[in-house]
């Protein structure tokens, strides 16, 4: 599949993906019903372009290739030669429906639809097709350009062709794709739950501050970031959201239960980096950072959140949402965790983690620790999850 590429959506993701494409030799079609955010994208991948010629990735010709790739448009109209289209666009699926209709009179009978969706089902967004089968997620993770990994989820009308085709495009635009099925949350945004809740679960109880858990994560655990540092960076409006589609998706399941702290800050309009204040203070005369570095107490709160991530690390493969090698993959490359978290669980020992889950259980009698029936198995059995 050499053809023309269409991205619906020209904020920083649908650029993004456009660009991507670009990079990977497709004549690519963006397209926005508004003139100025095509302007912007623009301007965002020709900057991105830029930066890539000063750092001698690649040559000044070649990016003057990649920007004749690309074609700017108000017109949806456009994506008729298309060969693949990408939505981009609002996570609202009325306004998706709407879309695809449009979408589905103008593009060829063979053109595989898509969505960049985050926490809309598949399912939802293609019963809205007349041929749903051709219809799937591909899900990047932002930014675009630089994240490696891309989710790839068919849907249940979806077929094995299709899945199989778009799998090996967006892998020969040198990115690392899993599989999974069409779940709330797919792999990542579903693992990644409660490194976000129990850090925040871990500060309302009192154990310690933003500052104290952000460094047990980072200094103890090899995490990048701490988790109240990535969600100021996210945005509290927006891991707030996921985090309450996720939870209301699972039916209420309480493993997903948002937090008010982080409601309330929401709320007040502390967002994070983009408000100039979230959990941290990004004023110039901020008052310095208070950080607990009792390593006993550190260790306590790495642990606490490391288990319950590898207990949803569990839950994904138990319920059969993506093998152990996609789950890690999707973990280390979708969100830069310092190892996969299964195979994390084997060298700690899935004993070790199930003890722990054991005590929190016993200690709260809350159905968010209680042990997943996989982790239990492979204790039990004194086996692998990674072979």
């Amino acid at each position: 599949m050499k053809g023309q590429i269409g991205v619906i959506g020209a904020g920083t993701m649908g650029a993004g993906i456009a660009q991507v494409a670009a990079q990977a030799g497709h004549k690519v079609v963006l397209t926005d019903t508004n003139p100025e955010q095509l302007q912007k994208a623009e301007k965002q991948i020709t900057a991105s372009l830029e930066k890539l010629v000063e750092k001698a990735k690649i040559s000044a010709e070649v990016a003057q290739e990649i920007k004749g790739n690309l074609h700017y448009s108000i017109q949806l109209y456009d994506h008729q030669d298309a060969t693949l289209v990408i939505e981009a666009i609002i996570e609202n699926l009325s306004v998706k429906h709407e879309l695809f209709k449009q979408l589905e009179q103008i593009v060829s009978a063979t053109c595989v639809l898509a969505s960049n969706t985050s926490s809309l089902s598949i399912a939802s967004i293609g019963a809205s097709l007349q041929n749903p089968q051709r219809f799937l997620g591909i899900h990047f993770f932002n930014p675009a350009t630089l994240m490696p990994l891309v989710e790839v989820i068919p849907g249940v009308a979806t077929e094995q062709a299709i899945t199989n085709s778009i799998e090996n495009l967006i892998a020969s635009w040198n990115k690392t794709v899993v599989v999974c099925k069409d779940t709330p949350g797919f792999i990542v945004n579903r693992v990644a739950r409660p490194f976000y809740g129990e850090a925040l679960r871990i500060y309302e109880e009192g154990v310690a501050n933003f500052e104290t858990i952000d460094w047990a994560m980072t200094q103890i655990g090899g995490f990048k970031m701490g988790p109240f540092t990535l969600m100021d960076y996210i945005g509290n409006d927006i891991n707030y959201t996921v985090t309450e589609t996720v939870f209301a998706a699972f039916y209420y399941d309480p493993r997903f239960k948002p937090s008010f702290t982080q409601k309330r800050h929401m709320e007040a309009g502390f967002l994070g980096r983009k408000s100039g204040r979230g959990f941290y203070s990004y004023a110039e005369n901020a008052s310095p950072l208070q950080t607990n570095e009792d390593r006993q107490l550190g260790q306590a709160i790495f642990e606490r959140i490391l288990v319950l991530l590898i207990n949803e690390a569990c839950d994904a493969v138990f319920m059969q949402v993506a093998s152990p090698t996609a789950v890690d993959l999707a973990m280390t490359k979708g969100v830069n965790y310092p190892k996969g978290l299964l195979a994390w669980a084997d060298e700690l020992g899935a004993q070790w983690v199930l003890d722990r889950l054991e005590k929190l259980f016993a200690e709260y009698g809350e159905d968010r620790y209680r042990p997943n029936p996989l982790l239990r198995k492979v204790a039990r059995e004194g086996s692998k999850f990674i072979s």
